[in-house]
């Protein structure tokens, strides 16, 4: 009894100390591993913009973007995108999607309305990780796409992190 007693203790400590050398073996390899930030590049906003819209054609117009030229910070700026559309049963904005160059995600947001939204019209505010192009793109019923697009210059970066 008193052996099997001291095995079930070694076994037990035996786990934990195992357990704890394998902690401090994967804290070890991830202190080594060298982490980047994310960023969107024009490439990644472009295949961003072909998985929402395949291969059809991107018009310009009917899309009236409203976002400051000049940021002076970014954590938290001002977006309006207004659609010329009757939003009527026939002939509706089916989406309204925006894209970015250089944010951790090329996706900023992605909001879909129907006819019976009234007016395709919405307004957020978002963060820019610096100086970069915005471009919104509206999905209407018909199956085209519209855009517009602004260029924003941010003066204090938001949506990075140090990890250093």
């Amino acid at each position: 009894m008193m052996m099997a007693e001291r095995t079930m203790e070694h076994d037990r400590k035996g786990a934990t100390r195992r357990a704890l050398l394998y902690g401090g073996l994967a804290g070890l390899g991830a202190a080594l591993i060298k982490i980047e930030p994310a960023a969107a590049t024009p490439e990644t906003m472009q295949r961003a913009i072909r998985q929402v819209v395949g291969e059809a054609p991107i018009r310009k117009g009917k899309i009236t973007l409203d976002v400051p030229a000049l940021v002076e910070n970014g954590n938290s700026v001002a977006l309006t995108i207004e659609v010329a559309s009757p939003m009527t049963a026939k002939e509706y904005v089916k989406a309204i999607h925006v894209f970015n160059e250089k944010n951790p995600q090329p996706n900023v947001i992605s909001v879909h309305l129907g006819p019976r939204a009234g007016r395709a019209k919405i307004s957020t505010r978002f963060r820019l990780a610096d100086t970069q192009t915005i471009v919104a793109i509206a999905e209407l019923s018909d199956e085209t796409f519209w855009s517009a697009s602004a260029d924003v210059i941010v003066t204090l970066q938001a949506c990075l992190e140090n990890l250093d």
